[in-house]
C-alpha cells in the first residue's frame, strides 16, 4: 500500500518535470529580444493587412493613430524630412509594439504566477510538493550568496533577519512603485551626464538642441491654447 501511495505522489512531480522540459524552450525563446523583434513585426504586419472594419484593422488604426500624432508633436519642435519622418514611423510604430507586448507578457506572468500559487497553496492535483520543491531550490540558490559573505560570528538568523527575511515578515526591498521611480531618475540622471558631457567636450551642443525643442514643444503644445 505505501509504495502504491508514493508511486501515486511522485506522478505529479514527474508530470511536473515534464511540463517544465517542454515549456522550458519555449520561455528562453520568449524572453529573447530578437524574438521579441520578430514578433512584434510579424503582429504589426498582420495587423496592417486586416481589413479596417474588423478588430484587427481597429487596432492598426489607432496605432496608425498614435504613430500620426507622435510624429506631428515631433514636427512642431523640428523640420522631419522624408528619411526623419521614414524611421520615426517605423521606430514608433515597433516602440508602440514592444511596449504592447511587454504589458502583455507581464500580465501573462502574473497570471501564470498567481496560478501556479494557488496550485500550491491548495494542493490542487497533488503539485504542492513539486512547487514547494521547486521553488525551494530558487530560494537557496538565491540565498547562497549572502551566506557566503556572512561572518562567523553572526548567528545565521540574526543575519537572515537583517538582510534577507525581517521579523516583521516585510520585503526587504523597496516597494515596486518605488523601484520605478528609481529607475526612472537614475536613466534621467544618465541621460543629462551624457548630455552635458557632449555639450561640454564635443562640438555637438545636445543639451542646448534638447532645450530648445522642448521649449518649442511646450510653447507649440500649450502655447496655442492660450
Amino acid at each position: 500500500m505505501s509504495i502504491r501511495r508514493n508511486g501515486w505522489h511522485q506522478r505529479p512531480r514527474r508530470a511536473m518535470t515534464f511540463i517544465k522540459l517542454l515549456t522550458a524552450p519555449i520561455r528562453r525563446l520568449l524572453n529573447w529580444s530578437v524574438v521579441q523583434f520578430c514578433i512584434v513585426v510579424a503582429v504589426i504586419l498582420f495587423l496592417e493587412y486586416r481589413d479596417p472594419n474588423t478588430i484587427g484593422g481597429e487596432i492598426y488604426g489607432g496605432l496608425d493613430s498614435l504613430v500620426a500624432a507622435s510624429l506631428n508633436l515631433l514636427s512642431r519642435a523640428h523640420e522631419l524630412r522624408s528619411f526623419s519622418r521614414a524611421f520615426l514611423t517605423v521606430g514608433l510604430t515597433i516602440a508602440y509594439g514592444f511596449l504592447v507586448l511587454w504589458v502583455f507578457l507581464e500580465i501573462a506572468r502574473r497570471i501564470v504566477r498567481n496560478c501556479v500559487d494557488f496550485a500550491g497553496r491548495h494542493n490542487l492535483f497533488w503539485l504542492r510538493d513539486s512547487i514547494a520543491r521547486d521553488r525551494g531550490i530558487a530560494a537557496y540558490r538565491a540565498w547562497e550568496p549572502l551566506e557566503h559573505i556572512r561572518p562567523p560570528e553572526i548567528p545565521q538568523i540574526v543575519w537572515e533577519e537583517r538582510y534577507a527575511w525581517p521579523a516583521n515578515d516585510e520585503p526587504p526591498y523597496p516597494s515596486l512603485w518605488r523601484r520605478i521611480a528609481f529607475e526612472c531618475a537614475s536613466a534621467i540622471v544618465v541621460v543629462l551626464i551624457v548630455l552635458v558631457l557632449l555639450q561640454e567636450f564635443t562640438p555637438i551642443p545636445a543639451l542646448s538642441w534638447i532645450a530648445a525643442q522642448a521649449k518649442a514643444v511646450f510653447w507649440s503644445v500649450f502655447g496655442a491654447s492660450h
